[in-house]
């Protein structure tokens, strides 16, 4: 008989998994060509060329032991001392290989991160609309989730209520900008505001809160959007980041988590981080994967194909009167369903038009729903018409 948590989680099994399975289904049914399966974020742009020359160059031009053996836990220092430069390069900061934990792509480093911080009842904070996995993650620990909505018209943290969240109990606040699904990037303003908060919480309460930024998306920006990077602002922060997007590499699961110097108890935290990599069940990162970071670590994927898509959907949402923040990051859009129930109009579009979306309780947002831009250019154009088409029957 499997675990209580386990049969709990099999009830609820994630919505956006459940839409890829019925896309499938769908497909099967009707044709693949005749499904426009909008509900998950599978990077349409190819992996740079650099890439697949990478993989090659290290597979015929490396010996086995040093692309398929063990390694230190945290990951090559050589290959953590290149991620470092690379973050000081791009956010002026001073990290060293030191700072670096090389992880199993970002999921696997937020697990890694609340593995080291959390006891049983511990609460983690995090701003609905959220990454919905980030309770099941909290679960894996016994701590607790806590949701703040935050301001619907701009998707930004709801700073009074968040402030009001803050308890003696809370352990982290979970951040994510660009965030997903909503396309938002949180402003200068708002994460001075949060640091602001807990420097002064930590202080109330004799504890430490650490914020911890959930950034796959980072390089999925348009208009050059400015991301503040948290740990410049906040001591207690850590930053968890994946190349499934900015590389399309989501399968290869490959990432790290940035510990800075500042960090309460610095030494001690980094050995937490580096244990609890192995003990999880990861060990170590990928190893090839690791060193194909190393020989791609200034390569990004080409960002057009995203740009393009994303300004047809908003001025089609735009035009058609939903109400519908422009995207500044990811290759989500997250529009107010014309009925305020996502559900119910998430339900029309897939029934009748064949059109996948998922509806916004996912993410804590009801009345939203998302939809994932990252497909071909001609999957875009047809949504458009069949957006005008449903739209009629609402």
């Amino acid at each position: 008989m499997i675990s209580e948590k386990m049969r709990n989680l099999v009830a609820g099994n994630s919505t956006i998994r459940a839409m890829f399975e019925e896309g499938k289904r769908l497909a099967a049914m009707h044709g693949a060509e005749n499904v426009l399966d909008f509900s998950i974020g599978n990077p349409s742009a190819p992996p740079p060329n650099a890439v697949k020359n990478a993989i090659l160059d290290i597979i015929q031009g490396g010996k086995d032991s040093e692309i398929h053996a063990y390694m230190n836990n945290a990951g090559y220092e050589d290959m953590r001392a290149v991620v470092a430069g690379h973050v000081n390069k791009l956010q002026d900061t001073k990290l060293s290989s030191r700072n670096i934990i090389m992880t199993v792509g970002a999921a696997g480093g937020l697990n890694v991160v609340l593995k080291s911080i959390m006891n049983p009842v511990d609460e983690v904070i995090m701003f609905a609309p959220y990454f919905p996995e980030y309770v099941n993650y909290i679960s894996n620990f016994d701590g607790k989730s806590v949701i703040v909505q935050s301001d619907i018209s701009t998707f930004q943290p709801d700073l009074d209520a968040f402030e009001k969240a803050v308890t003696k109990n809370t352990k982290a606040v979970i951040i994510n900008s660009p965030n997903n699904p909503t396309g938002a990037v949180y402003s200068e303003q708002t994460i001075k505001a949060l640091a602001a908060i807990l420097e002064a919480k930590q202080k109330e309460f004799s504890s430490q809160i650490y914020i911890v930024s959930d950034e796959p998306y980072r390089e999925i920006v348009y208009n050059n959007a400015f991301i503040p990077y948290i740990t410049k602002y906040y001591s207690n922060s850590l930053v968890v980041y994946s190349y499934s997007k900015s590389l399309s590499l989501p399968g290869a699961r490959i990432g790290y988590i940035v510990a800075p110097d500042e960090l309460y108890e610095f030494e001690t935290f980094i050995q937490a981080l580096t244990i609890a990599n192995r003990i999880l069940g990861f060990v170590n990162a990928p190893g090839l994967f690791q060193q194909v970071i190393g020989k791609c670590i200034d390569v990004n994927v080409d960002m057009t194909v995203y740009t393009k898509n994303m300004e047809l959907l908003y001025d089609m949402f735009e035009r058609l009167g939903f109400e519908c923040l422009k995207p500044e990051g990811t290759f989500y859009i997250f529009p107010r369903a014309i009925n305020n129930d996502a559900a119910e109009f998430c339900k029309k579009a897939a029934a009748e038009h064949n059109m996948l979306l998922v509806p916004g309780g996912a993410f804590g947002c009801p009345t939203h729903f998302r939809l994932a831009f990252c497909q071909e250019f001609e999957k875009i154009e047809r949504a458009v018409e069949k957006f005008e088409a449903l739209v009629k029957q609402f």
